[in-house]
């Protein structure tokens, strides 16, 4: 029943092309879960950092829910420059 969200697909394809076929590292901060469940984990190829890659070229929003918060700083300036040269989703969806 969801819709999906705009420029999704875009990110789905990327983060793909990031890990696919590759040994991942994955990395945990302050909690092993989220409430619904669901794995906690920073993820690593090599020595690329997979979730600020995502957000530095505008495939991923930032979302920092205390108390993991690790890399919020990061991905906040990340995000900042994304949207300022219009990358990714920053171009496209309203």
């Amino acid at each position: 029943g969801k819709s999906e969200q705009c420029f999704g697909r875009e990110a789905t394809e990327r983060n793909r092309e990031l890990v696919m076929g590759k040994e991942v590292r994955l990395v945990p901060d302050a909690e092993n879960r989220d409430k619904y469940g669901r794995l906690l984990r920073y993820v690593w190829v090599g020595d690329m950092f997979v979730d600020l890659a995502l957000v530095r070229e505008g495939y991923a929003r930032v979302l920092a829910i205390p108390p993991n918060v690790l890399h919020a700083t990061e991905f906040k300036v990340a995000e900042r420059e994304a949207r300022k040269g219009k990358r990714g989703l920053w171009q496209t969806c309203k």
